[in-house]
């Protein structure tokens, strides 16, 4: 089965299709609040699905890190109208350290093509 690199770059690649799967590399945003950041980083996620020919409808999986645990529901305000509602992945989140300080939230979507 082939691999399919799509932005690839020297420490990593934005999406790695395998057979019928897409692998998103961590999406954060640009921003100064949650809301914002969310936004950015979920447009991000449908572009690259797009790349790979695949779409929100698709998703598997999706793991969400956020810097602090008070921005659950802000968080899930901007997830809840950018999900599709009849194909809700599984989904998990987390608190976590994020590469910098400035971020907030991270997306880490697995999706079918």
């Amino acid at each position: 089965m082939s691999i399919k690199r799509i932005e690839q770059g020297v420490r990593m690649s934005g999406a790695v299709v395998h057979g019928d799967t897409v692998y998103l590399s961590g999406q954060v945003g640009e921003g100064e609040t949650v809301k914002e950041q969310c936004e950015y980083a979920l447009r991000e996620v449908d572009r690259l699905l797009a790349a790979a020919g695949s779409d929100k409808s698709k998703i598997l999986q999706t793991l969400i890190y956020l810097s602090d645990m008070s921005y659950f529901a802000e968080m899930n305000a901007v997830w809840e109208a950018w999900v599709d509602p009849a194909n809700t992945p599984a989904r998990a989140t987390s608190e976590a350290k994020l590469a910098a300080p400035k971020y907030k939230v991270e997306f880490t979507v697995t999706a079918a093509i």
